[in-house]
């Protein structure tokens, strides 16, 4: 039987002067647009930037929309193949700032790794990590968009208020996430699947479903797995290592 484990929740305060969580059916094109509100995969990859190890996979909890919703479109210049140049627009949110609530559990479908899962020490590189602002650069959807990153405890989150308080907003069907590979049970197909969901936003905090309860599931391209070994990844050991204890 597969060994089970679910961390406790974490929690950080991501924020940035603009963010970019493009809206598919815009992506095809010249011109893009954001979802009002950032999408489950957005903040994964936020959370990966602050510290990823394949040995782990975040389920992200919930997010509190703590400003108000608000964007401005800008024009981009962007060269053609003939030497010219046009003019793209996208529309980014603007003045943004999220709390965030996640939690990790083993990634199963990663074996090699099983020497590689000590829970306390994952969690506390984790810690650090967030302390310190993460471990690599933070975009808040596209790589224009610095964002920032601050720990959190449970009850600041808890107890944070929104301006959206008291009121709940549908979104409709949005992209939630993406499934790779080695984050679901195995088939024969190594497809990249993307997921699609309802969400609904209640005082300022959306509540997240996990990818596999998502109700539409679209196959996309075949995603070649890469295999980790001692010899091109970093044990938990020497990943603690990296981090000092006074940056807690």
């Amino acid at each position: 039987m597969q060994e089970q484990f679910k961390s406790d929740p974490f929690y950080y305060k991501v924020y940035g002067d603009y963010a970019m969580f493009t809206d598919p059916v815009t992506k095809a094109g010249g011109e893009k647009y954001t979802y009002q509100v950032p999408t489950y995969q957005a903040l994964k990859g936020i959370t990966e930037q602050i510290y990823w190890k394949p040995t782990l996979q975040y389920f992200m909890d919930s997010v509190k929309v703590v400003k108000k919703i608000q964007t401005e479109t800008k024009g981009i210049r962007a060269p053609l193949k003939n030497g010219t140049n046009d003019l793209d627009y996208y529309t980014y949110l603007r003045d943004v700032e999220y709390l965030v609530k996640f939690h990790f559990e083993w990634n199963l479908n990663r074996p090699e790794l099983k020497a590689d899962r000590n829970a306390t020490k994952h969690e506390r590189i984790l810690l650090r990590s967030i302390s310190k602002g993460g471990r690599r650069d933070i975009f808040l959807g596209t790589r224009e968009c610095i964002g920032y990153v601050e720990r959190m405890r449970a009850e600041e989150f808890e107890k944070a208020t929104t301006v959206y308080d008291r009121e709940k907003i549908s979104f409709g069907i949005m992209f939630h996430s993406f499934n790779y590979p080695d984050e679901r049970v195995q088939t024969e197909e190594n497809n990249l699947i993307s997921n699609f969901t309802d969400i609904t936003m209640s005082n300022g905090r959306i509540d997240f479903i996990r990818p596999e309860e998502c109700q539409i599931h679209h196959k996309l391209r075949n995603y070649t797995i890469k295999k980790y070994t001692k010899d091109n990844m970093k044990s938990v050991d020497e990943e603690l290592k990296d981090i000092p204890e006074e940056e807690v």
